[in-house]
C-alpha cells in the first residue's frame, strides 16, 4: 500500500494503514512507515520515547523511564540486528571481562546450571515461546556473551528504527529480558558471585562510556542524539513539566559551538548539568517546602510503611529495613511515608538535596543488577520485565542512601535513596557526611542514566501535597514535591 497524503490521513486511516503494513509488509515496513506517521501530528507529546506513532496494543509494552522502546517490535528488531552482526562475524574473541564471565559460568557448577537452564525454562508456548519482543533470539549463554561482546562496542544510540519508534538504552536488559523471569534466571541474578561478575562487566562498559569514542552517537546526523528527532524528543521531555520553550543550550550547561555541544563522552552527555534558571529551587527560604530530588515521573506514594515486609510478592510493599540496608537509622522510619518516582532515559540524571540540613550518613549499597520477582505458580514471566518491579528493586538493587537531618525540626531525619536498575547501577554520591547542604544543592548522580529514587519521612511527619500518581509529565527537579505542616 503506497503512503497516502498527510493532509488526508485521519487517525482511523493511520490505524488501518498501519494494520495493513503489519499484515502485508512486516515489521520493517511499519517501522519505516512510522517515520511518516510521526510528522502527521507535530503536537504529539513524547512521554516515553517511541510513543508518538500509532502502536497496536499487541505490540505496545510500557517501560518505566523509556529505557526500552514502547513499540516492542523495535526492541525485537534491535536485538535481531545485533544477532545478525554476530552471526555474520563468528569467532570474534571475547573482551577480557566477558571471557572472565564465561570462565565463571563454566567453572562453577551452580552458576553453569543457572545459565544453561534459564534459556531452556523460557515457556515454549505462545506468546512466551519467544523472547519478550516476540521473536525467539537468544537461547544459550555462549550466544548471550557473543551478543554482549558486540553491543559493548558502542554507546546507546538512535538507530534507523529508533528514530521512528524507540531506543534501546539498556542493551544487557534487552538481552536478558525474559530469562530474568525464569526460575533459574531468578536464582542466577540473586547469586552474589554472579552479581560480583556483573559489576565487573558493567564497570568495563562504563569505562567505555567515558571515552571519546562513545561520543560518536551524539552527532547531529539523522541517527544522532543531536539530530533533528533526538534533540526534539529530548527537549519535549525537558520542556513539558513547566511548559517552557527552552533550547537545549538554554536548559543544559554545554558549549553549543563545539562538536557534540562540548560533551566529551556518552557519560559526559548523560550527566549533563542543568541551568539554575531552567530549574529554580522551590521556595528557597521556606524550609516547609520539600524540593524534588530528581527530574522524574511519580510512581508511588505509600503511608504507614512497615519496617520489614514481603517486598518480593506481587504487590511489592516497601520494606524499610531492607531499603536502607539495615542501617541503624532505618528504625526511625517504621510507620513513615515513602515517595517514589522514576527517571526517564531522556531526562536529567543528577540528584539534588530535598531539604536544607546536615548529611548524617551517605553510602552506596551494592546489590543486584538484573533481579526481578519470580512469577507465582502458573504465571508466565511478565512481558514488561524488570520495569514493573520498582518497589522490589528498592530493597535489592544497587543504591545510594543518604540520610539528612533537616534544619526544619518538623521534618527532622529523612532519607534519599537513588536506586540503580539494570545497566544503570553506578551511583555516585558527591556530598560527605557532616556536610551542610542547602535545598536544591547537587548531592550525586546516576551514571549512564538512572532508574528510580525514593524520599523517606518518619512517622508523625505531616508531609502532604505530593504530585498526583499517574501524571504524564516529569516533576521538575528542585521544584516543590511536598509540603510539611507543623
Amino acid at each position: 500500500m503506497p503512503p497516502r497524503s498527510c493532509a488526508l490521513i485521519s487517525v482511523d486511516q493511520k490505524t488501518e494503514l498501519e494494520r495493513d503494513l503489519v499484515n502485508n509488509l512486516g515489521d520493517n515496513a511499519i517501522i519505516e512507515q512510522a517515520r511518516h506517521f510521526r510528522h502527521l501530528n507535530t503536537d504529539t507529546m513524547v512521554h516515553q520515547h517511541g510513543d508518538e506513532h500509532q502502536i497496536p496494543e499487541k505490540h505496545r509494552v510500557h517501560k518505566h523511564g523509556g529505557w526500552l522502546p514502547a513499540d516492542n517490535r523495535v526492541h525485537r528488531q534491535w536485538l535481531q540486528n545485533q544477532i545478525d552482526h554476530v552471526d555474520k562475524h563468528p569467532g570474534k574473541k571475547l573482551m577480557p571481562v566477558l571471557q572472565e564471565f564465561k570462565d565463571l559460568i563454566e567453572g562453577n557448577a551452580r552458576i553453569y546450571m543457572y545459565f544453561r537452564e534459564m534459556w531452556d525454562e523460557i515457556p515454549r508456548r505462545a506468546p512466551y515461546n519467544r523472547d519478550p519482543t516476540g521473536k525467539s533470539q537468544i537461547r544459550d549463554y555462549k550466544h548471550m556473551l557473543d551478543v554482549l561482546n558486540h553491543t559493548f562496542s558502542r554507546a546507546p544510540e538512535w538507530t534507523d528504527a529508533a528514530e521512528a519508534a524507540g531506543m534501546v538504552g539498556v542493551p544487557m536488559c534487552a538481552v536478558f529480558d525474559y530469562a530474568m523471569g525464569t526460575p533459574s534466571g531468578h536464582a542466577a541474578f540473586l547469586d552474589p558471585d554472579v552479581n560480583r561478575m556483573l559489576k565487573k562487566v558493567l564497570n568495563e562498559w562504563g569505562k567505555f562510556l567515558k571515552t571519546p569514542q562513545s561520543a560518536e552517537v551524539l552527532g547531529d546526523e539523522r541517527g544522532g542524539w543531536f539530530g533533528e528527532v533526538g534533540k526534539k524528543d529530548l527537549m519535549q521531555v525537558a520542556n513539558a513539566p513547566l511548559k517552557t520553550d527552552f533550547k537545549f543550550e538554554d536548559m543544559y550547561i554545554c558549549s553549543p559551538g563545539e562538536k557534540y555541544y562540548g560533551f566529551r563522552s556518552w557519560d559526559d552527555f548523560f550527566t549533563r548539568k542543568v541551568h539554575d534558571k531552567a530549574r529554580p529551587v522551590a521556595s528557597p527560604d521556606d524550609d516547609s517546602v520539600i524540593a524534588n530530588a530528581c527530574e522524574s515521573k511519580v510512581y508511588n506514594v505509600a503511608h504507614n510503611v512497615h519496617l520489614r515486609d514481603k517486598f518480593w510478592i506481587k504487590t511489592q510493599p516497601y520494606s524499610v529495613l531492607d531499603m536502607l540496608a539495615h542501617d541503624p537509622l532505618a528504625q526511625h522510619f517504621a510507620g513513615g511515608t515513602i515517595y517514589q518516582a522514576f527517571l526517564s532515559a531522556l531526562s536529567y540524571h543528577r540528584w539534588h538535596a530535598p531539604v536544607s540540613g546536615i548529611v548524617k550518613r551517605a553510602f552506596v549499597e551494592d546489590g543486584t543488577y538484573f533481579s526481578e520477582p519470580l512469577p507465582g505458580d502458573g504465571e508466565a514471566p511478565d512481558p514488561k520485565g524488570i520495569s514493573v518491579v520498582q518497589g522490589y528493586l528498592t530493597a535489592l538493587a544497587t543504591r545510594a542512601i543518604i540520610f539528612f537531618e533537616a534544619d526544619n525540626k518538623d521534618i527532622g531525619l529523612m532519607a534519599f535513596i537513588g536506586v540503580g536498575m539494570d545497566e544503570v547501577s553506578t551511583c555516585e554520591i558527591t556530598v560527605k557526611e557532616g556536610q551542610h547542604v542547602k535545598k536544591g544543592d547537587e548531592i550525586g548522580m546516576f551514571h549512564f542514566g538512572g532508574s528510580s529514587h525514593c524520599l523517606l519521612f518518619r512517622k508523625g511527619v505531616k508531609v502532604e501535597a505530593f504530585p498526583e500518581v499517574g501524571r504524564e509529565e516529569n516533576v521538575p527537579v528542585r521544584s516543590q514535591v511536598a509540603v510539611v505542616k507543623k
